[in-house]
């Protein structure tokens, strides 16, 4: 289980810092960045699932449980808010939406940079 959850979580970080910086660079949302958003969610849960599985719940009221939990929903907030400025067809939203995606990725790094000093500390 353990390499199943380290695999997701590495593959939502891969996937997540992609669309974020590849966004960024392009200067504009771009489809393809919002299923690379949905995928960096998905994996993001599905390892955050199976480490709550290792550790015996899914929630811990500890520095990473709470900001993990912050990350996972800035995250879901974050899929939605693009497809919807993609849908919505909106230039202006599209040129701007990078300052929002930086900001919601360094603070879905701080869970799992604490996770990573934490499962190394155990």
């Amino acid at each position: 289980m353990l390499t199943y959850a380290i695999t997701f979580i590495s593959l939502a970080c891969l996937l997540y810092t992609i669309g974020v910086w590849a966004e960024k660079i392009q200067n504009k949302l771009m489809g393809w960045h919002v299923f690379v958003f949905w995928g960096g969610f998905i994996f993001d849960t599905l390892g955050t699932s199976a480490m709550g599985i290792l550790s015996g719940g899914i929630f811990q009221a500890n520095f990473h449980g709470i900001t993990g939990m912050i990350a996972i929903l800035l995250m879901l907030f974050h899929a939605i808010w693009a497809s919807i400025v993609i849908i919505r067809k909106d230039e202006n939203m599209k040129l701007n939406f990078h300052k929002f995606s930086i900001v919601v990725w360094i603070i879905w790094l701080i869970p799992m940079v604490s996770g990573i000093i934490y499962g190394v500390t155990i």
